[in-house]
């Protein structure tokens, strides 16, 4: 047993054309995550700031868009959190990318071996297909997530009161648009292109 996981692993590191284009994207699937939750942990502390101005202020009612702009320290705040949301939405464009690659590596197994694809997975038993259907889970969950950021926004200066900002607040940190399910997608891709073993 362990030898067969030996050579399946030999295998993954040897391989090139649409397998060597798969595992690349999937690295690149990884770091772009992992891009994403470090802005969202800059944003939920860009966010509290902003919460934070606010109240030292002594201001509980909702900030009207003239009064942002008359205090500084606030409009810079929310100067860079928008920056954190465009740089998000850079990671969405780039995901985008990756997708519109892999589903032309489809394309081309569909052209060279008929509409059912290649016979023989490229890795451990995905075909391209798999990694389109599983990589559009992760996709799917970031463009609705980024929708929800950019909604939070707006709305974390801007809120009726402090209290409700919080909830805003915890909303950006908690990402519910980006479910478990999502996670679990990238670590089965990084697990069939063997860049992540299981442990024991």
């Amino acid at each position: 047993m362990e030898g067969d996981v030996t050579n399946v692993n030999r295998k993954c590191s040897a391989v090139t054309g649409s397998g060597r284009k798969l595992k690349d994207n999937a690295a690149d699937w990884h770091n772009l995550m992992l891009r994403w939750e470090k802005l969202n942990d800059e944003g939920f502390t860009i966010g509290r700031n902003i919460i934070n101005a606010r109240r030292s202020s002594g201001e509980t009612e909702g900030w009207s868009r003239d009064l942002v702009l008359a205090n500084l320290p606030l409009r810079e705040e929310c100067e860079k959190l928008e920056g954190v949301v465009d740089k998000m939405a850079a990671i969405v464009a780039k995901m985008e990318r990756l997708m519109a690659t892999q589903r032309g590596l489809v394309d081309l197994d569909e052209f060279r071996f008929g509409p059912q694809g290649r016979k023989v997975p490229l890795f451990h038993s995905w075909s391209a297909k798999d990694f389109v259907s599983t990589c559009a889970i992760l996709l799917q969950s970031l463009t609705s997530e980024l929708r929800l950021k950019r909604v939070l926004l707006h709305e974390v200066a801007h809120s009726a009161n402090s209290d409700l900002g919080l909830v805003y607040l915890s909303c950006w940190l908690h990402q519910p648009l980006v479910p478990e399910r999502a996670r679990l997608a990238l670590e089965a891709v990084l697990l069939e292109t063997g860049q992540r073993h299981l442990p024991g």
